[in-house]
């Protein structure tokens, strides 16, 4: 069971990516986060490492010990995280940032693994800009 904070509020703790024993997995992990809002999918990423969709799979089950939907699925979590965090984008435009098929679905994603929206997860860890700081003391 993760850890809690005060208040029943789950802990989000940033997940160490394993290390990839093949050179060739780890570039076409780069590839796909740079392309992430294209939508990319495991026939996306079986097609540009050369490989057939089952082939990908064991790959990235003896690199990663995931499936390839399991770390699509992580990145744009972590992505969207990340965007929610440093951004002002609206929660819409985030989804498609993102990759997700459309805002409901990310709403659902993080749902389902944070238990919490999108809108909840920014108020809690959004980083407040420079600016805002400067606002805040001036006054």
């Amino acid at each position: 069971m993760p850890p809690f904070r005060e208040g029943g509020q789950a802990q989000y703790v940033e997940q160490p990516v394993p290390v990839v024993a093949e050179p060739s997995l780890a570039a076409l992990l780069d590839w796909a986060r740079a392309r992430l809002g294209d939508g990319v999918d495991v026939r996306a990423l079986a097609r540009q490492a050369h490989l057939s969709p089952r082939t990908l799979r064991r790959r990235f089950a003896e690199g990663l010990g995931a499936a390839p939907e399991d770390w699509l699925r992580r990145e744009r979590l972590r992505l969207a995280q990340r965007l929610l965090e440093t951004t002002d984008q609206p929660v819409e435009r985030i989804a498609t940032l993102a990759g997700y098929p459309s805002p409901a679905a990310m709403r659902t994603h993080f749902a389902s693994t944070l238990t919490v929206s999108p809108g909840a997860y920014r108020r809690t860890f959004r980083q407040p800009s420079p600016q805002s700081c400067q606002d805040g003391a001036s006054r």
